[in-house]
């Protein structure tokens, strides 16, 4: 279940693609599959393996080539073990509202990225959230099943992209099924993913991603504007800082 869509990015063959907090790999994997050759990086170890394991598998199938794995591995968003302007693309999803300091991270994230390179950042949509908040003291703890430390407004995340001298370009919502999900799982207890109503949701939204039904795919294109659980926002980096640059160490 892709969260950015890919025809945003401009993704081509050959692009070197950065997955930052790319948790098991999904949006990793689809980059893959689109001919870039991806890096994938998580902090958390389990998370790295599974997505380590599950590329093993794609590439023994023949499902990737092998240029297309760049590597997985662990690593802080906040400090990139990459060179300035290592990738035509990176995503970030689900990952910001989780970092005590994300200016810090969203600035590794323009630094990392080629001039003229796309940006595609995922986090909750600001009103769905508020309610799972609202709900579950648990949920939005720093160590607990959330984890999430802010709420972002559509207007907060624009404008902190915009401060690394990032060029917003566009933004949508995603994920409208899931949010009611979350609901109902803030208001059991985020831990208690047995509760019958939380495992029939789960079951629904599984059966949902796998089979895609006509009538769940115009419910999510109906419904994803005003109860979206995920707020997107495509950025680009501008060609003319980096020639600014160039510019500036010439003289």
């Amino acid at each position: 279940m892709l969260t950015v869509r890919f025809d945003r990015l401009g993704l081509r063959p050959g692009d070197r693609f950065l997955d930052a907090g790319a948790g098991f790999g999904r949006h990793a994997f689809e980059a893959a599959r689109q001919g870039a050759t991806v890096f994938a990086l998580d902090y958390a170890e389990e998370e790295m393996m599974g997505t380590r394991a599950t590329f093993g598998g794609m590439l023994a199938a023949g499902e990737i080539p092998a240029t297309s794995y760049g590597g997985v591995l662990r690593g802080d968003a906040t400090r990139l073990p990459f060179d300035d302007g290592a990738f035509d693309c990176v995503v970030t999803s689900e990952v910001l509202e989780h970092i005590q300091d994300d200016v810090s991270a969203i600035a590794e994230l323009h630094r990392v990225l080629k001039p003229g390179g796309r940006l595609g950042v995922t986090v909750p949509t600001w009103w769905p959230e508020k309610i799972n908040w609202m709900l579950s003291d648990e949920y939005h703890a720093p160590k607990s099943v959330g984890g999430h430390v802010r709420i972002y407004s559509a207007t907060e995340l624009k404008a902190k992209l915009r401060a690394t001298g990032l060029e917003v370009e566009a933004s949508h919502h995603a994920h409208a099924l899931h949010s009611p999900y979350w609901w109902l799982r803030c208001a059991v207890g985020p831990r208690n993913d047995t509760h019958p109503l939380v495992a029939r949701y789960r079951r629904f939204l599984e059966w949902d991603i796998i089979e895609r039904p006509t009538v769940t795919r115009v419910a999510e294109r109906v419904l994803s504007p005003v109860l979206g659980k995920s707020l997107v926002v495509y950025s680009r980096k501008p060609v003319a800082e980096h020639a600014s640059a160039m510019a500036g160490s010439a003289r």
